[in-house]
């Protein structure tokens, strides 16, 4: 239907500071980093020609909480010291914790309520500790986030090139088109424009939601800007979340953003259900702390746990949105449902014998409306890692003539002058095996000379 895919390129971007919000943080002293939401790192230069004899620190810092990354010269041993109040504990891994060699660089991340060490050598950045700050200090809190400073205390020499900013991210996956209501790609003079999670230093709860830009012809990817949500809920549960498994949409003079709650996800108490943000301000460039409510996605029909994954579609008849469900974490199924308005929707078809079906995507074919998605390799026999095609009834018509990478990729694809475009990810992870799951994946891009006509 749509031709043979074949791979050509893949991008990496890997930052712990975002360069867009880089500023410099001369040594000898903590500098103002206010956040809009708990997404902040500082990184250093470990300078190659002064001795270092005392234990070498960076620093996240605001009121009297102090969040201090350090290495031992004398003994190679790294770790994490907290503060929160008058209570200061100290955190060293027991495998981790310990360099073979003099790291070329160090820097200490927050990435919602997880704080991470990096060391760097060659390049390549390694996780060496790391510590959860849930029950600690609420880095949700827009005041405590507003006196955020970033540094390095000492200034003996050691450090050098000093910078404090934004947490970047490690991997970029759950790709998707930024669109217009009516589902066609929305471009930026000549590129088309993604939204993306960006990966933290460990599960869901450490990751984001980022904007970029991508030149259809010669692939280039560009980060544009970054996505943080405001909850505030009747359970108290309010502040600045990462959220991230997002559609961003243009509808006329404003923005929808759909996004899924994994900023604090918890399957025993915080289910992922999807929330709505609606704005006129410029999200393809910035930081945006984006005020939500909750989109209720309907489960009508079959059990239900938890919702993730809208991607939405106006047309005539009015809204269309295909959305996950999972019975149980995890083991989930995608969900077409419409109605006249995004408060009003019906479920119009499911398909719960599938178990592990995400990336619900619409996409129009030749004047037909599609509906794809992902079998991971968990699904059942004949529904396991290929890219599967439906009617707009969940009636399943084929699948996608393309490799199938690792993890669950999303089929993401557009249109151009040169055939059709897929961009998708995989699950190569960054950082390290002391950070577990979460921090995939390559962008992943392949291109088809199908000749069929869609938005």
């Amino acid at each position: 239907m749509l031709g043979e895919f074949t791979e050509v390129a893949r991008r990496r971007p890997i930052d712990l500071v975002s360069p867009r919000t880089a500023v410099p943080c001369p040594p000898g002293a903590v500098r103002p980093l206010p956040r809009p939401a708990p997404y902040a790192a500082v990184r250093a230069t470990v300078s190659p020609d002064v001795a270092a004899r005392a234990r070498v620190e960076l620093a996240l810092e605001s009121g009297s909480d102090r969040f201090t990354a350090w290495w031992d010269p004398v003994s190679g041993t790294v770790g994490l010291e907290v503060t929160t109040g008058s209570r200061t504990t100290s955190h060293v891994s027991r495998r981790w914790g310990r360099l073979p060699q003099r790291p070329h660089a160090l820097a200490l991340t927050l990435t919602g309520t997880h704080l991470t060490l990096f060391c760097g050598r060659d390049g390549d950045w390694r996780a060496h500790a790391r510590h959860d700050l849930h029950g600690r200090r609420d880095v949700r809190d827009l005041s405590w986030l507003a006196a955020l400073h970033a540094g390095a205390p000492q200034a003996d020499g050691v450090l050098r090139d000093v910078v404090g900013g934004a947490f970047g991210q490690l991997g970029l996956r759950d790709l998707r088109w930024v669109t217009e209501a009516d589902g066609a790609p929305v471009r930026s003079g000549e590129h088309l424009l993604l939204s993306a999670t960006s990966a933290g230093p460990g599960f869901f709860d450490t990751a984001h939601t980022s904007l970029w830009r991508l030149h259809p012809s010669t692939l280039a990817l560009e980060h544009l800007s970054d996505l943080f949500f405001a909850r505030s809920e009747a359970s108290g549960r309010v502040g600045a979340y990462g959220d991230h498994a997002t559609h961003v949409v243009r509808d006329g003079e404003r923005w929808l953003v759909a996004t899924s709650t994994w900023g604090d996800f918890d399957k025993a108490s915080r289910p992922v259900r999807a929330v709505l943000a609606e704005t006129d301000a410029d999200l393809l460039s910035g930081e945006h702390l984006l005020a939500v409510r909750d989109l209720p996605l309907p489960t009508d029909g079959f059990r239900s746990v938890g919702v993730w994954d809208p991607h939405l579609r106006r047309d005539d008849s009015g809204w269309r949105v295909g959305y996950v469900s999972a019975r149980k974490y995890f083991a989930f199924h995608p969900v077409l449902a419409a109605g006249p308005s995004l408060d009003s929707l019906e479920v119009t078809a499911y398909d719960a014998g599938r178990r592990a079906t995400e990336g619900t995507t619409w996409l129009e074919v030749d004047g037909h409306l599609r509906a794809l998605a992902s079998d991971g390799r968990d699904g059942a026999r004949g529904a396991r890692e290929q890219f599967v095609v439906f009617d707009d009834q969940l009636r399943e018509l084929g699948t996608l003539d393309a490799p199938y990478p690792t993890n669950l990729p999303w089929p993401t694809l557009a249109r151009t002058d040169d055939g059709w475009l897929l961009a998708t990810f995989d699950g190569t992870p960054a950082g390290g095996d002391i950070l577990g799951y979460g921090t995939h994946g390559d962008v992943v891009l392949m291109r088809s000379s199908g000749g069929a006509s869609a938005h």
